[in-house]
């Protein structure tokens, strides 16, 4: 089992996910494993309401995190699901 998370582990640092917000003007990628790896962001954009650019980079990080959390959760369960004793919980 020890070896299946690490492995799990190493597919959570190589899997990029890519999330867009706003039309496309904020672009995020993010880990498996929840690292933030790139912020790229619309010069147009960058001319709107600072309030509207705040939010919308916002929404763009939290979506990410939820994303990257999601599965995250998804493949360990696949991982320590096969492990778990009957009766336990």
């Amino acid at each position: 089992m020890k070896r299946g998370i690490e492995a799990l582990q190493a597919q959570l640092d190589a899997k990029e996910i890519e999330i867009t917000s706003g039309g496309g003007a904020v672009k995020l990628k993010i880990s498996g494993s929840g690292k933030f790896l790139a912020l790229a962001l619309d010069p147009e954009f960058l001319k709107e309401d600072p309030k509207l650019v705040a939010d919308t980079v916002l929404a763009a990080v939290q979506d990410a995190a939820k994303q990257a959390k999601d599965y995250n959760e998804a493949e360990m369960q696949k991982v320590t699901g096969a492990f778990q004793m009957p009766g336990l919980f």
